[in-house]
């Protein structure tokens, strides 16, 4: 007997409108769910986003995401005003869970399954990460939150969303900012800053770029996975790029 939401999930699968990817990373900041407040979760925005992510669950792509958590605490801001590193590292960890779970509640509230799956173990609030089974969801078109980093001190959200999407099998990185793209400074501060249609993975590193750390550059460089920055500020951007328009700025080899 055939499974309808399988059959339908299958259906979604071959059919893909607007979008030549199928299974894709979508990395943003904590601060972009804090919209105008310094601090904390905006509601609102948090639903907006979501918005953003089930326009492209719709067409049949699967969707990992990772979220920061400098909108709660930040782990380096910690250690800088004296306390011990790793624990500072630790309960960064822990605000990008709390941002994973309100964006799931926002996801869910919109009839999408998602799964927050978490590097530390915390069984009562999220899944402990296999990736087998996270695979299976994203196969089950659940949408999968990877939360609390790698596990790890002294690594970056930045550097966990590219080794989920390397174990995830993904075609690319979607990282959401406040800025249309990789410009050669500040654009908010210089007018004459100048934008890039496509860097190399090198040229991020040896410019200072700031597309990510620089162990997330190596790892997507050794991988050949491209990155892609764009505005998450743009109502429909993150549709419009998956389908290759709008602005953007593509990092790859």
């Amino acid at each position: 007997m055939t499974d309808p939401a399988a059959a339908e999930a299958k259906d979604q699968t071959e059919q893909l409108p607007d979008t030549t990817y199928k299974r894709v990373m979508l990395k943003i900041s904590g601060e972009a769910l804090m919209g105008d407040q310094g601090f904390g979760l905006h509601p609102p925005t948090v639903e907006r986003i979501a918005d953003e992510v089930k326009s492209v669950h719709d067409l049949g792509v699967e969707i990992c995401m990772v979220i920061g958590g400098g909108n709660i605490f930040r782990g380096l801001q910690g250690s800088a005003q004296g306390m011990e590193r790793t624990t500072a590292d630790y309960m960064g960890m822990l605000a990008t869970v709390m941002n994973a779970l309100a964006m799931q509640s926002a996801l869910e509230a919109k009839g999408v399954f998602t799964r927050v799956i978490s590097a530390i173990t915390m069984n009562e609030v999220a899944e402990p990460y296999i990736r087998r089974r996270a695979v299976r969801h994203l196969e089950k078109k659940r949408i999968c939150i990877f939360a609390a980093g790698t596990g790890n001190p002294y690594f970056t959200t930045d550097t966990a969303a590219t080794l989920r999407a390397n174990e995830m099998n993904c075609e690319a990185i979607f990282k959401g900012t406040k800025v249309d793209g990789v410009y050669d400074k500040d654009p908010n501060k210089y007018p004459d800053a100048k934008r890039y249609d496509t860097v190399s993975y090198d040229d991020c590193l040896a410019k200072r770029l700031g597309v990510m750390d620089a162990s997330a550059i190596a790892l997507a460089r050794d991988n050949n996975l491209p990155i892609i920055v764009f505005s998450l500020d743009e109502p429909g951007g993150f549709r419009g790029i998956l389908a290759g328009r709008g602005t953007y700025t593509k990092v790859h080899g």
